[in-house]
């Protein structure tokens, strides 16, 4: 074998080691990166397609929302979060919280009250323009839709924005917390519909 072809032999082999250097390396971190990712997506983040009309204009039929589970072991939910919580074994359902721990909730000609005073509930202003057939949400008391006067420790009361097509704790009761998966960060698919709630 002349120089020439101990030259060539040489860089084959330097190329061969480099390119085998750079495939693992490559598959290393797609390693990394794909257990990163299923981590965070089981414990932090999920994501949810949305069947229904129940949460309609807020979220639509067939709409992918993210869905933040981590959230509320960090601190407790707050009124009005859309969460997303199982209603059966296995079924989950997304609403919006209404109602607290200690909170006595009513509505009375369309209108929400919470601990008697009352509430604008601006999400629904557009559905409600849309709704031409009168009042919007039936007037009811948590007494009339539950046991209790008030919402019980470790509960909260929910309701979907689409109320005329929506089972809520009006028919399924109060949610337990522990019941909570997460609450609903953004909408990302379709594309043209991506938004931040």
């Amino acid at each position: 074998m002349n120089n020439e072809e101990q030259a060539v032999h040489v860089e084959r082999s330097i190329n061969r080691g480099f390119w085998k250097k750079e495939m693992v390396g490559w598959i290393k971190t797609t390693i990394i990166i794909v257990i990163i990712v299923m981590v965070i997506r089981g414990f932090f983040f999920t994501n949810y397609i949305v069947y229904g009309q129940s949460m309609m204009p807020t979220i639509n039929d067939g709409e992918r929302i993210i869905v933040n589970k981590i959230g509320y072991e960090i601190h407790t939910p707050d009124r009005f979060d859309l969460i997303i919580f199982h209603a059966t074994e296995d079924t989950d359902y997304i609403k919006r919280i209404i109602g607290l721990p200690g909170d006595h909730i009513s509505f009375k000609d369309d209108t929400l009250y919470i601990n008697g005073k009352s509430y604008e509930e601006e999400y629904l202003i557009q559905i409600k323009e849309d709704h031409h057939d009168g009042i919007f949400t039936n007037d009811f008391t948590l007494e009339e839709v539950t046991e209790y006067s008030t919402v019980p420790e470790g509960y909260v009361f929910v309701l979907g924005d689409n109320r005329q097509n929506s089972i809520d704790s009006r028919q399924i009761g109060l949610v337990k917390m522990d019941d909570i998966v997460g609450k609903a960060n953004l909408a990302y698919w379709p594309i043209k519909g991506f938004r931040l709630f």
